[in-house]
């Protein structure tokens, strides 16, 4: 006679329980909800970067620019709409102040995108007064030389400045917030030791 065995695998049989599949389906979740913001915060912060990229990339420009064609270029800055263009002069630019918009493949007026904004802007012209300063924008001069800005751009969490030198017109970029700056003038004919 054959005897047929049978096995007991207990009272669940061979399978997952509901709560064992919940667990696991709730752990997976957690993961990914905890990518996603960490994506998100990523994502705001290469905004940021981009932003003041941008920046840096049209200041070189305006001073390749302002070399170049013997002319001044200036960096307007509009606060309000986030939002920065390059400008220089025409060719009657002496009898009425027009300046034209730079439009080619190279620069073009951008605005931010998001919620990066200018959260500081600081621009100390070494030049005449009515040379732009006043209106927002950093005028490169055809030198080399620059009006010094620090501009702090952020979305209030996230921050990246742009120093542009007043010496060289160059520029460089710093993670973080603006430092507080000023224009030092040293006398050398002092000694202070």
């Amino acid at each position: 006679m054959i005897k047929s065995v049978r096995q007991n695998n207990g009272p669940h049989g061979g399978g997952f329980t509901i709560i064992e599949l919940i667990l696991v389906v709730g752990i997976i979740a957690l993961l990914a909800g905890a990518s996603g913001a960490m994506y998100f915060g990523t994502y705001k912060r290469m905004l940021v970067e981009k932003a003041a990229r941008d920046v840096l990339l049209a200041a070189k420009y305006a001073r390749v620019i302002a070399i170049e064609k013997q002319t001044r270029c200036k960096l307007m800055i509009d606060d309000t709409n986030n939002s920065f263009l390059l400008t220089v002069g025409g060719a009657d630019s002496q009898a009425d102040g027009a300046e034209n918009v730079i439009t080619n493949e190279y620069s073009k007026p951008r605005q931010f995108a998001g919620d990066v904004k200018f959260e500081e802007i600081q621009i100390t012209s070494r030049a005449r007064a009515g040379d732009g300063a006043a209106d927002g924008a950093i005028v490169f001069r055809p030198n080399g030389t620059a009006d010094m800005a620090v501009l702090q751009i952020g979305d209030g969490k996230n921050h990246c400045t742009v120093y542009i030198s007043a010496a060289t017109g160059k520029g460089r970029i710093e993670s973080g917030e603006a430092m507080e700056t000023g224009l030092e003038v040293l006398d050398l004919d002092v000694e202070e030791w």
